[in-house]
């Protein structure tokens, strides 16, 4: 196991509350949420962080916060992000292959119709 060190900084309350709510919403704990952005900050050599990725944020009723805590619960090892990550790309998965015929059967049609015009 690598050797670990501690660290620790002042910083303004605003960016502190930032780091925590980012934190919370990607389930790390705050040793692996700033090993992430460090080792994410040297991969850049220092400069830029944007990786491509983009924030995806939403508010959501208490109720279903913990019926989704409960969840995780009872799936240790999986992630609040990997969760949603997971269900998103499910339904995109499903919706693309339930639109893929119906857009290739319009090509079909469109190119069909081209050649009756000719």
């Amino acid at each position: 196991m690598e050797k670990r060190k501690n660290l620790c900084a002042m910083i303004p309350e605003e960016l502190h509350g930032r780091v925590k709510q980012e934190q919370e919403a990607l389930a790390l704990t705050l040793a692996q949420y700033v090993e992430m952005v460090l080792e994410e900050h040297f991969k850049k050599g220092g400069k830029e962080m944007g990786n491509g990725t983009r924030t995806l944020a939403f508010q959501v009723s208490e109720e279903l916060f913990g019926r989704v805590k409960g969840y995780l619960a009872k799936h240790p090892g999986l992630s609040q992000r990997e969760f949603v990550i997971g269900l998103i790309t499910k339904e995109l998965e499903r919706y693309e292959a339930e639109k893929a015929p119906e857009e290739a059967a319009e090509i079909q049609e469109g190119q069909e119709a081209d050649t009756d015009a000719s």
